[in-house]
């Protein structure tokens, strides 16, 4: 008996491919708090704005996360993983740790960053919410990019590094939404 290929040709990367690439980038890069290899004299009061900020837009963002699968329950087992990764972004920038997902929409829309409110709430549409956050997450992945060229060792090795894992987080956000 033979096997007929799938009728759909993969679009990119397995997820699992994916996920493996960026925790790999993560260790490789090494995904901590400490400054490490900044210089001092060299731009560290630019680098501490920048990952506080870093931190802060990683803490909203998972709070963004949390507030879509308390709208869309039917959604956490594939953004819980997601979400914990922004988690860790934040601790990596030197934020605090996000609380759990709140368990109803309404804490949660309470609850949410400054993106989700100026956005409105969260659809009410799993594929609407689910474009919130890849468009979300597109949007720090660039600023943090941008962000590179002010910082410099470690801080830039790492705003690299997570700015490649929004940009897998995109992808795996739109995955299937062909």
């Amino acid at each position: 008996m033979s096997f007929s290929p799938s009728p759909r040709p993969p679009r990119g990367p397995r997820r699992r491919s994916l996920l493996a690439s960026a925790a790999g980038a993560a260790l490789l890069v090494g995904c901590t708090g400490g400054s490490g290899s900044d210089d001092p004299g060299t731009g560290t009061s630019a680098a501490d704005r920048v990952r506080a900020r870093a931190a802060r837009d990683s803490e909203a963002l998972a709070e963004q996360y949390a507030a879509v699968i308390a709208a869309h329950p039917g959604l956490a087992e594939r953004l819980g993983p997601l979400r914990e990764e922004v988690v860790r972004h934040a601790e990596a920038f030197g934020g605090v740790r996000a609380a759990s997902p709140p368990a109803s929409p309404s804490v949660s829309a309470r609850a949410a960053g400054p993106a989700a409110r100026d956005s409105g709430a969260v659809p009410a549409d799993e594929k609407g919410a689910l474009a919130l956050l890849a468009d979300a997450e597109r949007k720090l992945a660039d600023r943090r990019a941008e962000a590179l060229l002010d910082v410099p060792g470690e801080s830039a090795r790492l705003l690299a590094s997570v700015a490649a894992a929004g940009a897998a987080h995109v992808f795996l956000l739109t995955e299937g939404d062909g």
